[in-house]
């Protein structure tokens, strides 16, 4: 009996492991002040790249209220390589159907997005790499924004 539990009890522990093994190297929110996220508080991360030889999926993590008057965001994404070398892009995220209805998971009040950004990018080098979010809508501050940040992850 006791042979048999000890097997039940290690099955239990390697498949509670194995569900939550999660690969990302960085998956971070920063919470957003009186959620009101303004143009001067863009939301930075510093991500050491330590290899440059895979591909990455980079997500921005998104969360806000029902509040949220638009059905999309417009965001400016910066990325800052080692070497100092800066780029910078504006991208639109959809946030909603054409319906109304939020494409983000709900829970309560709040809906949560993982939005991608690129997907298969290939580092060109190892290093700290700093990653830039602003709002760049025409509201500022924008209102009913909870969360921003961060996710990046080898590609699988």
């Amino acid at each position: 009996m006791k042979m048999i539990f000890k097997c039940f009890l290690a099955i239990v522990i390697a498949l509670s492991v194995a569900s939550c093994s999660d690969n990302a190297i960085i998956d971070e929110y920063t919470a957003i002040a009186k959620e009101n996220w303004s143009y001067d508080k863009p939301i930075k991360t510093v991500v050491d790249i330590k290899d440059s030889s895979i591909p990455y999926n980079i997500y921005i993590n998104f969360r806000h209220t029902e509040d949220y008057k638009y059905s999309n965001i417009w965001l400016r994404l910066s990325e800052i390589s080692p070497a100092n070398k800066k780029t910078t892009v504006r991208e639109e995220f959809q946030l909603a159907l054409p319906d109304g209805k939020w494409i983000g998971k709900g829970s309560g009040n709040l809906y949560s997005y993982r939005l991608i950004y690129k997907e298969g990018l290939k580092f060109d080098t190892v290093g700290k790499y700093t990653f830039i979010i602003e709002q760049n809508m025409r509201d500022n501050p924008l209102k009913a924004i909870t969360d921003v940040g961060l996710r990046i992850e080898p590609v699988k």
